[in-house]
């Protein structure tokens, strides 16, 4: 058997699996409750409101933040602001300083303990209906909170995710990660019609207070407590919703380094949640789509693109080997063809190409339509172009650390 006939029927089913969920993803686009998604309108009704801050080292962007969540569209007597200086060292509280008077704004510090004790402080000294979270590197849309709202018309409905792209890109990473995001938007609309969502990011997702409380609070969650929150509130059987129209903007990383450093902590953190404390959630039939097909698939994903790109280097490396022998005069019959063996010539390899662009064009077709459905404003064709050349070739090295982190037992720093 010929390499490259092994490679091809390695990489096949993977191929096909990755075409058959983004079909899902499409056909749940015009299922009913994403209809209805779609459709909802902001509503009149204003309960009461806390966004908390958590900050730790944010000092060029905390006064930003502050200010993009004053500016929202709602009523300044139910909404109150809680700032958590998480013992920084930079000028953080100087940052924070000029709110402490506001009065929708608490400023709060206490020593470093991590975002989820941040949080949970915040949560204690408020009474708002609603319990809210923004990374002080943020910047919300003024509707984005009305938006949100009327997400939790039924009471099983604990969690409301917001719609995020990048803040200003610059470089073709960082245009790149806005592309994907903007595939989250779409992603995060489709899963949520279904019940199948596993993270609430960090970004403008907001909580029914009763619940969190309920449930005891943030965790450490392996250093991704908005995920190990939103896989608490699936196995305890509640809803989480999201409001495709909510915007907001995150600065992202500027380097590629930097960007896998984040995404090693974030993929590490869902194999640790996952196949940790709620693997029972795997292959559930009690919790649906999430249990059944998404968290499955999620996991499949983490092995078969490692799998795939492991398949691509070695195609490189025998064809860089192959240059060699045809430089050094070597018959590559004597190298590749032994005597009577199949000839794949006449298999249509072609069709594993088809597939792959298949795949490619999909995604960027739901990034599109994830522009279009949280109606963001600006262009995405740079980030249409990063995404189709870049994405595939950095994926795997977050993937492939963050899988040696979890196989080793190695825990890193937040930004190691």
């Amino acid at each position: 058997m010929k390499p490259y006939m092994s490679q091809e029927m390695l990489t096949f089913p993977f191929l096909f699996l990755a075409i058959f969920f983004e079909s899902f993803v499409l056909v749940t686009l015009l299922s009913k409750p994403a209809r209805a998604a779609r459709a909802r309108v902001p509503g009149e009704a204003a309960p009461s409101v806390a966004v908390i801050v958590p900050c730790w080292n944010e000092a060029t962007t905390v006064a930003a933040t502050c200010e993009s969540l004053l500016a929202l569209d709602y009523p300044a007597d139910k909404l109150e602001i809680i700032l958590v200086d998480d013992g920084s060292t930079d000028a953080t509280p100087a940052a924070m300083a000029p709110f402490a008077a506001h009065p929708q704004v608490r400023v709060i510090r206490k020593e470093n303990g991590g975002k989820h004790t941040a949080l949970n402080t915040g949560i204690a000294v408020t009474k708002a209906e609603f319990i809210g979270c923004l990374d002080a590197d943020s910047f919300v849309d003024p509707a984005a909170l009305r938006e949100i709202v009327p997400c939790f018309a039924k009471p099983e409905v604990a969690a409301v995710t917001a719609a995020m792209s990048i803040h200003q890109p610059g470089n073709m990473i960082q245009h790149m990660q806005n592309a994907e995001y903007t595939f989250g938007i779409t992603l995060r609309h489709t899963l949520a019609s279904i019940n199948g969502l596993y993270v609430t990011p960090g970004p403008f997702s907001f909580y029914r207070h009763e619940t969190i409380k309920e449930l005891g609070g943030f965790r450490h969650g392996h250093q991704t407590e908005d995920m190990e929150m939103a896989l608490r509130l699936q196995h305890a059987g509640y809803e989480i919703e999201n409001a495709p129209r909510a915007r907001v903007y995150t600065k992202s990383p500027d380097t590629v380094m930097k960007l896998i450093k984040q995404r090693t902590r974030w993929t590490s953190g869902f194999l640790r949640n996952v196949l940790g404390e709620y693997r029972s959630l795997i292959w559930s039939r009690k919790h649906g789509v999430l249990g059944m097909l998404i968290l499955p698939i999620s996991l499949i994903a983490v092995v078969s693109t490692l799998l795939l790109f492991s398949v691509t280097l070695f195609h490189l490396g025998q064809s860089a080997i192959t240059a060699l022998q045809i430089r050094a005069g070597i018959p590559l019959a004597y190298a590749y063809l032994p005597h009577g063996s199949f000839d794949w010539f006449y298999f249509p390899s072609s069709f594993y190409i088809l597939l792959g662009a298949t795949t490619l064009l999909t995604s960027l077709s739901l990034i599109i339509v994830g522009k279009r459905i949280s109606e963001t404003p600006g262009r995405i064709g740079v980030g249409l172009v990063s995404y189709a050349l870049l994405y595939g070739l950095v994926v795997p090295l977050w993937l492939a650390r963050a899988t040696a982190d979890v196989t080793l037992g190695k825990n890193r720093g937040w930004r190691a």
